[in-house]
């Protein structure tokens, strides 16, 4: 695998020689010379394998190869090849929901040309939300400081891959991924297709242990002590049919009502009604049979050579909607103490510092200063027109002549 490390000074002039995912910005992992694409979180994928493939090995060795004895060849063939098919399925499944983009927006090297002008003062300032009409609808798209773009509809910015993602459902820690418009219809694949998986082993676990039970005419109990792995499968499938199917449940609800997991928790279309909402048969049509679309980042392609930035003065002062605030204000959208400045929400009571300083208001300050000198009032800084010298340099000039 290859961790994006950031480039250095010295690495900036040979960028032309690297790929888009060796300079990457994200957090992301990277596998195979950019192929694949994962989170940081790429480890938890290994247990996710781990808790779907030992389980399935267990039961094809303590309960399904038993099972060909009772059933005929091809019947009980089929019980082995069932199983080992539907889990090779839902690897499959697994990876192509872990291992690609899933709609990530490339972030510009640029911030956006400044629209609004701030009402007192001639500095350029970037609105923090605009307002978009798509398909008769008006959305609030927010400004991403990190990314330096508006995000589109539906778009968030997930702090674990530190990425814009298209369609942003969740990120999942299981998949070590986020969860997006262009994975979002494999991931409920893998999940539909795990709770199948988990139906299918403790249906045959029981099958197993009633074929022990009327083989050997004893009680369900005696007959359950007989196969222990039947037991600890029943036991760990139950527990999982109840967490995978359960989500599968919620996800078929979102996907008939055309919303994500972030839009449902985020927001409340009960009391309004859903711009994105087209009815049930065209929603799960959108998800399952529309095209996804392509990807707008090439990880594999060379790095080309940009302008640098332009300089503060070269764009007119310009001044970042989040100019000022933490990190952690930007996510969790707290009003930085810029804000209280600007809006003189002090808790003293009204904050008069201001943040910029007209040509004109500079005249007052040169002209303030000088009276103070005149007047003799102290200064701080005190301006000399000539060197002092200490009396105890003095008596020494004076011995030595």
């Amino acid at each position: 695998m290859y961790v994006v490390t950031p480039p250095q000074r010295s690495d900036l002039g040979s960028n032309c020689n690297l790929r888009v995912y060796q300079t990457w910005k994200g957090s992301n992992i990277f596998c195979l010379q950019g192929r694949f694409i994962f989170g940081p979180d790429v480890r938890s994928l290994g247990l996710t394998i781990t808790l779907i493939v030992v389980p399935v090995i267990v039961f094809c060795i303590f309960v399904a190869s038993k099972l060909m004895v009772d059933f005929s060849d091809t019947w009980g063939l089929s019980i082995v090849s069932v199983a080992v098919v539907f889990t090779i399925y839902d690897l499959i499944l697994l990876m192509l929901t872990s291992g690609r983009d899933p709609g990530i927006v490339p972030r510009n090297s640029h911030p956006p040309e400044p629209e609004v002008l701030d009402g007192t003062s001639q500095t350029p300032r970037l609105p923090r939300v605009k307002e978009i009409e798509v398909n008769g609808n008006i959305f609030k798209v927010k400004y991403c400081d990190t990314c330096m773009l508006y995000r589109p509809p539906r778009c968030s910015h997930c702090s674990i891959c530190n990425n814009c993602v298209e369609r942003f459902d969740h990120h999942c820690p299981w998949v070590g991924q986020c969860i997006a418009q262009r994975n979002y219809r494999f991931f409920f694949m893998f999940v539909f297709s795990t709770t199948l998986l988990c139906v299918y082993v403790l249906a045959f676990c029981c099958v197993y242990i009633r074929k022990i039970k009327e083989s050997e005419d004893i009680t369900i109990w005696k007959a359950m002590l007989k196969t222990p792995a039947s037991i600890a499968l029943i036991i760990y499938t139950f527990i999982c049919m109840w967490f995978v199917g359960g989500l599968t449940g919620f996800h078929l609800y979102l996907i008939s009502t055309n919303q994500t997991t972030y839009e449902n928790f985020r927001y409340s279309y009960d009391r309004r009604s859903n711009p994105h909402n087209k009815g049930i048969v065209d929603n799960f049509k959108e998800i399952f049979c529309s095209a996804i679309p392509p990807s707008k980042n090439d990880f594999r392609a060379m790095v080309t050579r940009e302008a640098p930035t332009p300089s503060r003065s070269a764009v007119g002062g310009f001044v970042s909607p989040n100019m000022g605030r933490g990190n952690d204000e930007i996510e969790m959208r707290r009003k930085g103490v810029w804000a209280m400045a600007e809006h003189g929400d002090d808790k003293n009571g009204g904050n008069d510092e201001r943040f910029h300083v007209n040509d004109d208001e500079l005249g007052d300050i040169r002209t303030t200063t000088d009276d103070d000198e005149r007047s003799g009032r102290p200064n701080i800084h005190p301006r000399h027109s000539s060197w002092e010298m200490s009396p105890e340099v003095v008596a020494l000039a004076a011995r030595r002549t």
